[in-house]
């Protein structure tokens, strides 16, 4: 005989019991444009169930979630999960998952895909790269991921310049980045009102020192010399789940 429809069932004569009420998923939270990016920055711990880990991120990449996994080095951070999703919900049940199987978060990121303002005139199938990038890049294994935001002070802001000057300048910027074609992919995400700074930056390359290359060459651009503003750096190599697991929570 099936029970009554109600969650608890109390008599002096039956024994109390609650029955499991399968919890109702919130509606799609979606951007009208690109979707959700999250950037998770984990220690392992003692706690840490590594099958537990793998069946969230599979589970995951099931709905659709684009996971980069990354083994990081130094003190920061063992672990970086690097996840893309059109619904934020989903994306937070992955993060929901990571931290129930043991993970330490000790840093995050938010951001959104986007198309700059200053890149409206790119191809249509440039801005869908941009929006829905596919990641991770083939052969490009060094990794890091840091936020900027553009100065505001009073001899240097960003904000002030005519939009054409500020063109001029990313455009400059830009130039500067086509040199690393074949070497180095950036992935430049929105995050104005979403988190601390107001981009997130990942790159992927063939070589580490691709990473300080780039870098350190566009440092030298106008918008960057005189308008950024970085935060810390997260650096990494990517690799299959099960590799990086290997690394970073050996069995």
């Amino acid at each position: 005989m099936y029970p009554p429809p109600i969650a608890a069932i109390r008599g002096p004569t039956a024994r109390s019991y609650t029955r499991a009420v399968p919890p109702v998923s919130p509606p799609p939270l979606e951007p009208t444009v690109g979707q959700g990016v999250l950037h998770l920055f984990f220690h392992v711990t003692a706690a840490t169930d590594r099958v537990a880990v793998a069946q969230g991120v599979k589970a995951a990449e099931a709905d659709g979630v684009e996971v980069v996994p990354v083994a990081l080095l130094g003190h920061k951070a063992d672990l970086g999960v690097m996840a893309l999703a059109p619904d934020l919900w989903r994306l937070r049940a992955l993060q929901t998952d990571l931290v129930a199987a043991g993970l330490d978060l000790t840093a995050s990121y938010v951001s959104l895909t986007e198309i700059s303002e200053y890149a409206q005139g790119v191809p249509e199938e440039m801005k869908q790269a941009r929006l829905w990038p596919k990641l991770p890049p083939e052969g490009k294994a060094a990794w890091c991921f840091y936020p900027m935001s553009k100065r505001r002070g009073e001899a240097s802001n960003w904000f002030t310049l005519p939009y054409d000057e500020r063109k001029e300048l990313m455009d400059e910027h830009g130039a500067s980045g086509r040199t690393f074609a074949g070497r180095v992919l950036q992935v430049v995400t929105g995050s104005t009102g979403l988190d601390d700074f107001e981009w997130g930056v990942t790159l992927f390359a063939v070589h580490p020192d691709d990473l300080k290359a780039v870098v350190y060459t566009m440092r030298y651009d106008r918008a960057s010399a005189i308008y950024a503003e970085f935060g810390p750096f997260f650096t990494g190599m990517v690799a299959a789940l099960d590799e990086v697991l290997d690394r970073v929570a050996p069995r």
